[in-house]
C-alpha cells in the first residue's frame, strides 16, 4: 500500500512509519522543510495554504497525526496555535484528498480522549457525547474538520488517543526521571482516570484500522484497562523498583501549569476501546504493568 503520514516526526508518526515500512508498505510523509522527494517527502504548510495536491493522487491511505504539542503552559496565543494547527491542517488535507482523481480508501485523523472532557467515573466509549472545556472543544472541531473526506465517500476514522506510553517521549518520558530516584507519586487526589495505550499497540491499532473496512468514525485508541492516577503511580514505581511517596498536590500542579493542569493532569476520562475490540483487534499490552515492563526493558 502507498500511505501518507503527516506528523511523521512525532512519537507515534515515527513508530508508525517504521511499522508500515517493515510490513512492505510505501510510506510518504508531509514535511514543512524543503522536502527530499527521493525519500517520499512532500512539502506542506497549512498556515500558508501550501500543499502540492497532485503528489497525493493514487494514495491508498492517509494518516493525519500533525498538531502542535499541548504540554506547555497555555496562553491565549498558545491555545489558538493548538486549535489552528489541528483544525486548519485537517481541513486542508481532507479537502485536498476529496478532490483527487483517485482518492484514498481511508482517511485517518488524530483526535484525543480529551473529546469527552472530565467525566469522573463515567465509563465512556465511542457512543459517548462530547464533554466541556478547551480540549473537548478542540477535539470536536478537529474531528469536524475531516468532513470533506467523509463527504467524498472516503472512509474516515477519528483516532481518539489516550496517553501513549513510551520512554522516548510524551508524559512517561517526562515523569521517568523523578520516579527513578524515588521522587514520584500521586498527582492531586489520585482518583482521576488515565486512559492509556502502549506505543506498540497504538501503532498496531492504526495499522489495523487502515485495513479494517468495518472501522469508521470515532475509534478510541486506548487499552481496555484504564487506571486511576494513584494506580498508575504505584505500578510505575513497582516496575522501577522505587517508592512512590512524594505526592504532587493539586495547588502545586496548578501553580506550575495553570489551565493545562486542570484539563490534562487533574481531570480524567475512563475510556474503553469498544470499536477496536468489536472489530477483532488484539492488544499486546492490555494491562498497565505489562505495558510498562515492555516499554522500559525493550
Amino acid at each position: 500500500m502507498r500511505i501518507l503520514i503527516s506528523g511523521a516526526s512525532g512519537l507515534i508518526g515515527r513508530a508508525l512509519a517504521e511499522r508500515l515500512r517493515s510490513a512492505g508498505d510505501t510510506v510518504q510523509t508531509l514535511v514543512r522543510r524543503r522536502p527530499d522527494e527521493s525519500a517520499g517527502e512532500i512539502a506542506w504548510n497549512p498556515e500558508a495554504g501550501v500543499l502540492d495536491a497532485s503528489r497525493l493522487d493514487g494514495l491508498d491511505a492517509v494518516v493525519h497525526l500533525a498538531g502542535k504539542p499541548i504540554d506547555s503552559r497555555w496562553t491565549e496565543a498558545t491555545k489558538k496555535a493548538i486549535r489552528d494547527s489541528r483544525v486548519r491542517g485537517t481541513k486542508m488535507l481532507a479537502e485536498a484528498v476529496s478532490q483527487l482523481p483517485t482518492r484514498p480508501k481511508v482517511f485517518l485523523s488524530a483526535s484525543a480522549v480529551g473529546f469527552y472532557g472530565s467525566r469522573g467515573d463515567e465509563v465512556l466509549d465511542e457512543t459517548s457525547g462530547p464533554g466541556e472545556g478547551f480540549l473537548a472543544d478542540v477535539c470536536r472541531q478537529w474531528e469536524e474538520a475531516a468532513a470533506a473526506a467523509r463527504g467524498a465517500g472516503i472512509r474516515a476514522v477519528q483516532l481518539r488517543s489516550g496517553l501513549v506510553l513510551s520512554r522516548k517521549g510524551g508524559m512517561l518520558a517526562r515523569v521517568l526521571p523523578p520516579f527513578k530516584v524515588g521522587a514520584g507519586g500521586v498527582v492531586g487526589t489520585g482518583q482521576q482516570w488515565i486512559s492509556w495505550i502502549s506505543l506498540a499497540d497504538a501503532t498496531a491499532a492504526i495499522q489495523y484500522a487502515i485495513g479494517a473496512a468495518k472501522l469508521s468514525g470515532p475509534v478510541n485508541l486506548t487499552a481496555p484497562q484504564p487506571v486511576c492516577n494513584a494506580e498508575f503511580a504505584h505500578t510505575l514505581g513497582k516496575v522501577l523498583g522505587r517508592p512512590t511517596l512524594v505526592p504532587l498536590p493539586a495547588f502545586a500542579v496548578k501553580l506550575l501549569l495553570g489551565e493545562l493542569a486542570d484539563e490534562l493532569l487533574l481531570a480524567g476520562q475512563k475510556v474503553l476501546p469498544h470499536k477496536l475490540l468489536a472489530a477483532g483487534f488484539h492488544f499486546a499490552h492490555s494491562d498497565l504493568e505489562s505495558a510498562l515492563r515492555w516499554e522500559l526493558t525493550h
